[in-house]
């Protein structure tokens, strides 16, 4: 699942279609039953935000496309009028580019995702305090790499990110324990979990990679010993990443 850098990396590619009145198609019957592309052909693209692992797309009179790519879905950008494979879900065409949207999964008018998420690891103005509080506001029971992975606390981690976070920080370790703010202090600067980690993460999972994912299918205990987080929130639990 593309995890809130790679939509960071997909918000950046989009925006060279803002301020450009777009032409919307569906050629997808999925894309089509969504509405979007009526409902925004023709409009002026306003912006283009990452939220989480959500991607706004804001239109003139107010109009906001929200896409979640969850497993399956991706978004690309070239040259307008080259080749299209397959039937994507939605094609933006502005002067120059158009973005693609294939595979869905979500892809709908929003209606206040950014209500309904905690803060963006990587967004702009985000701190490390902003970060820790939003944690501490997990649910006690879960472990880091739990409460990492609940996009109501903090937004845009997913497994992979919050394997090597666990891994580097300690699997067992409750960010509303004692321990939890001490361990940050110690690890200090850029290293702490998650902002730091997924800034370097490329550079991390060279340590270990496999070991830190079978770290976190489990929330960093062993098969024998059950997880108190809620189900709904269990890191072995692939519905965990959305919204």
């Amino acid at each position: 699942m593309p995890e809130g850098d790679a939509i960071h990396r997909a918000a950046a590619a989009l925006r060279m279609l803002v301020g450009q009145r777009v032409e919307a198609e569906s050629p997808h019957p999925r894309g089509v039953v969504t509405g979007v592309a009526r409902a925004v052909d023709g409009r002026l693209l306003e912006s283009v935000d990452a939220v989480g692992k959500n991607l706004l797309l804001r239109f003139e009179g107010g109009v906001t496309v929200r896409s979640h790519l969850r497993m399956s879905g991706r978004w690309r950008v070239q040259a307008r009028g080259g080749k299209v494979f397959g039937r994507p879900w939605l094609v933006l065409r502005g002067e120059r580019w158009e973005a693609i949207q294939s595979n869905g999964p979500v892809l709908e008018i929003d209606t206040g995702v950014r209500a309904r998420v905690g803060p963006d690891v990587l967004g702009e103005g985000v701190e490390s305090r902003d970060l820790v509080g939003a944690l501490r506001g997990a649910d006690p029971r879960c472990v880091l790499g739990e409460a990492l992975l609940d996009q109501r606390a903090i937004s845009g981690v997913g497994n992979m990110w919050a394997a090597v976070a666990s891994h580097r920080i300690g699997t067992k370790l409750y960010p509303t324990g004692p321990s939890f703010g001490v361990t940050l202090k110690l690890w200090g600067g850029g290293w702490w979990p998650p902002g730091g980690i997924v800034r370097k993460g490329h550079v991390l999972l060279g340590m270990e990679e496999a070991g830190a994912r079978a770290r976190i299918r489990t929330g960093g205990r062993s098969r024998a010993e059950p997880s108190a987080c809620p189900a709904e929130l269990r890191a072995r639990r692939v519905r965990l990443s959305p919204p």
